[in-house]
């Protein structure tokens, strides 16, 4: 079962301490996009790559995405797919989003529970928190890796092809 401990929602901004993040209690919205995102490097760093499972509200699959990204880090690779799950939702015109994730690390770091120590995931971190700034509604939460097997798949489908292994 998923665990969600935070959303975020513009009309609750300018109230919250914590810049947008409310109760898990609040629901989503009506429409509202779901991520299944997974980010993986073969090797840390090694060939790494994203993938991105995005469904509707009624769980029909509306775009699968991934991408080779080269020689990077595993938690590299998991902000790379945060930020197309998000790119996708702004550029579809879509205004509220919840993302879940096998990564327990950038779950925490986006919802402010850790730090975000490494330099290049300290970009990383403020370009996805801009992207989030710009929806209504946005909601991150960590499951196992069980639990993300079509993100697990786009992502090793992305690194084999990068590795001319497809």
């Amino acid at each position: 079962m998923p665990s969600f401990s935070s959303a975020h929602s513009r009309s609750s901004q300018a109230t919250s301490k914590t810049k947008g993040l409310f109760s898990e209690r609040e629901k989503p919205p009506e429409h509202c996009l779901v991520a299944h995102i997974d980010g993986g490097a073969r090797g840390n760093p090694g060939p790494a790559g994203y993938g991105v499972f995005i469904q509707d509200e009624a769980g029909k699959k509306v775009a699968g995405l991934s991408e080779y990204l080269g020689l990077q880090t595993n938690n590299f690779a998991e902000y790379q797919g945060l930020i197309a799950a998000l790119e996708y939702a702004l550029e579809h015109g879509h205004k509220a989003l919840k993302v879940i994730s096998d990564s327990e690390l950038m779950v925490r770091q986006i919802k402010g529970i850790y730090k975000v120590k490494n330099a290049t995931l300290r970009d990383l971190h403020a370009r996805a928190k801009e992207l989030i700034g710009r929806l209504e509604w946005f909601s991150i939460g960590h499951v196992l890796r069980g639990d993300n097997e079509e993100a697990d798949r786009l992502a090793n489908a992305a690194m084999d092809k990068g590795m001319g292994m497809s």
